[in-house]
């Protein structure tokens, strides 16, 4: 019996064949065998570097739970960036995200309808910094209002905001193309045109 060889990207082919079955199936109709064969390695080797689908799931979350709070934690946490900055930042980062990972907001969100239990995974890690980030930005936020730049708005409030504008476009997008004339498929216009507009957007619900 030959053994089967590793290599340094084993791990990183598994875990880009388990995001593509994942967000094409669902975490249910995910299978391992797939996931191990679209990775070019046997299933007894999948099984040496994640035990079970559950696992793998888990992994990737953190993964793209860990992005996201680099993404916003490095902006708010910028003591040289004003505030007006701050949000020019993350309305454009997390879009490029989004933009980069557009079935994500899509499978989480089923996800999250349809297993209830696994939702927990994500909420978990979210809430690990989450609380922080958001009592940070409360407070430049109300610095700002002190001082007449901005408007006094709950931060919770101002995340949902971007949140909601930078995915439902990529959410919809289906939809959008087949109503709009595939108004999306130039992405890199698209992409820039929204940043824009949801820059503008959020900046007239702040300015006084």
């Amino acid at each position: 019996m030959v053994k089967e060889k590793q290599t340094p990207d084993t791990e990183a082919r598994i875990l880009q064949a388990a995001e593509t079955e994942f967000l094409t199936k669902g975490f249910s109709g995910a299978r391992t065998t797939s996931i191990a064969e679209a990775a070019g390695v046997t299933h007894a080797m999948f099984h040496y570097y994640f035990r079970t689908k559950e696992k793998l799931f888990e992994r990737i979350i953190s993964e793209k739970v860990s992005q996201m709070k680099a993404l916003l934690l490095d902006t708010v946490g910028n003591s040289d960036m004003p505030l007006e900055e701050k949000i020019r930042n993350v309305i454009e980062r997390h879009l490029d995200f989004v933009a980069a990972n557009p079935d994500v907001p899509r499978f989480l969100v089923g996800e999250v309808f349809a297993y209830p239990e696994r939702a927990k995974i994500m909420t978990d890690k979210i809430k690990i910094y989450a609380p922080a980030m958001i009592a940070e930005l409360q407070r430049q936020i109300d610095e700002a209002a002190a001082e007449g730049i901005f408007r006094k708005v709950d931060a919770r409030m101002l995340i949902i905001d971007i949140t909601s504008l930078n995915i439902f476009s990529y959410m919809a997008s289906p939809l959008i193309n087949a109503v709009l004339d595939n108004f999306m498929d130039d992405s890199g216009s698209f992409l820039a045109q929204r940043k824009k507009e949801n820059f503008e957007t959020i900046m007239r619900k702040l300015k006084p």
